[in-house]
């Protein structure tokens, strides 16, 4: 990426400060582009041409601090060094491409800052292009979309240069520190197509914990082998996170993987392993009519939150009874999963409201299989990570990994996991 530094908005500007741009200076713009007949946007509009103005105008300062003495300035005779015209150059802007006039000096010493020898896009240019990626679309879409908007064409290499640059960002987060306690984490797993000399559905893994403060944060992505899960690679996974800094966690939530609940055990041996709610009531669902969704996860209900063991039991003779008849697979996946699910009843309330919400898990899902889904296909593993990266990022909740996004009633839930985990929960 292209190194030109740009002078930031200040944002502790007071009120009542002028702005750089008034009104007065804006609508004299305004009514020379109209008078003329120039559009707002576009390679001649107007912000194109302000822009080439303002950096041909900087260029022609720093030119000036350069030689030490202004234009025509008879200062400068003798002086062993002088203006020699200027360079044209092409570059690329968040308001398009623009043809500008590099001024240059006749020793060729003067290396400008502004726009420096050899760059051809401003910083804005390749962050404009790293959005458009992080939203799914492909190299193709990115090229047609800078097209019709700044009229300027992009070659594939330039967009792939371009957002490789994250992967070093994405290196930096994926090994970054973590919080020495989770009370719970989840583990989810997202089917992607990678091509590897023939394309196949792949799954990346995501780990989501909720630390001792109630955020939420993806601790990693992975992507799992071709051949399958086996306890070898959850055991690399789970000790490259233990690595880190996580040193213990009270509950995983998981959803019955190959060698997860083993790799688990050797880990951290004091963790809960709990079949995931959240996947058990997902896949109840895909067996049903949409418009039985609302009355059966009603029924639903009545088994996950029922206050013991017992209760739960009747819950699920009560569904049996009322859909079995209907959709007997649903019956009968509840019933095969009931000794890993049976566990979850022994947790407090407000232990089991943090663990059985579906929205952690749902909202990130929903958000990365939209990015996944409009690119169809990714030609490697990286390119796969690069692009669920960038979105996790974009994610409002994520933008900033030591905030996250809390539960509501936290607190409760808090004194719960104290008391019920107790001593391993640390204390302020």
């Amino acid at each position: 990426m292209s190194d030109t530094e740009v002078v930031p908005r200040r944002p502790d500007r007071p009120d009542g400060d002028t702005p750089l741009v008034d009104e007065q200076l804006a609508d004299e713009l305004l009514a020379r582009a109209q008078a003329q007949g120039a559009e707002l946007l576009g390679p001649d509009g107007l912000l194109s041409q302000v822009t080439k103005a303002v950096l041909e105008r900087a260029l022609g300062e720093e030119l000036t601090g350069h030689l030490g003495y202004d234009k025509h300035d008879p200062a400068g005779r003798g002086s062993g060094n002088s203006r020699n015209g200027a360079t044209p150059k092409r570059l690329l802007t968040e308001v398009g491409g623009i043809e500008l006039a590099v001024p240059r000096d006749r020793n060729g010493t003067f290396s400008p800052q502004i726009v420096r020898k050899g760059q051809t896009r401003l910083d804005g240019f390749n962050d404009r292009i790293i959005a458009l990626y992080a939203r799914g679309m492909t190299t193709r879409d990115i090229r047609a979309h800078l097209r019709e908007m700044y009229d300027v064409d992009v070659s594939p290499d330039l967009i792939s240069r371009v957002t490789d640059a994250v992967l070093e960002e994405l290196q930096e987060w994926q090994s970054r520190p973590l919080d020495r306690v989770y009370p719970v984490v989840f583990i989810d797993a997202l089917m992607v197509k990678i091509r590897d000399g023939v394309v196949a559905n792949r799954p990346v893994y995501l780990a989501i914990g909720i630390d001792c403060d109630g955020a939420k944060h993806v601790l990693g992505m992975w992507v799992g082998p071709a051949t399958g899960e086996s306890s070898k690679f959850w055991l690399t996974v789970l000790s490259e996170v233990k690595s880190r800094g996580v040193g213990d966690v009270c509950i995983v939530c998981c959803d019955g993987l190959t060698g997860l609940p083993d790799a688990i055990n050797v880990v951290w041996p004091a963790a809960t392993v709990q079949l995931c709610v959240v996947h058990l009531i997902r896949a109840s669902l895909r067996y049903a009519s949409r418009k039985d969704w609302a009355a059966l996860t009603k029924d639903l209900r009545t088994i996950y939150t029922a206050v013991d063991d017992t209760a739960a039991q009747v819950g699920l003779e009560a569904l049996e009874q009322q859909w079995g008849q209907r959709y007997p697979a649903i019956v009968r996946l509840w019933r095969t999963h009931w000794p890993e699910f049976v566990p979850f009843l022994a947790f407090p309330p407000d232990v089991r409201r943090v663990v059985y919400t579906t929205n952690l898990i749902e909202s990130i899902n929903a958000r990365l299989r939209k990015v996944t889904r409009n690119r169809g296909q990714f030609p490697s593993e990286q390119a796969a990570l690069k692009v669920l990266y960038l979105a996790v990022r974009n994610l409002d909740e994520f933008r900033s990994p030591s905030v996250g996004t809390r539960n509501s009633g936290w607190k409760q839930a808090l004194q719960a996991f104290t008391i019920y985990f107790e001593g391993r929960i640390p204390t302020p």
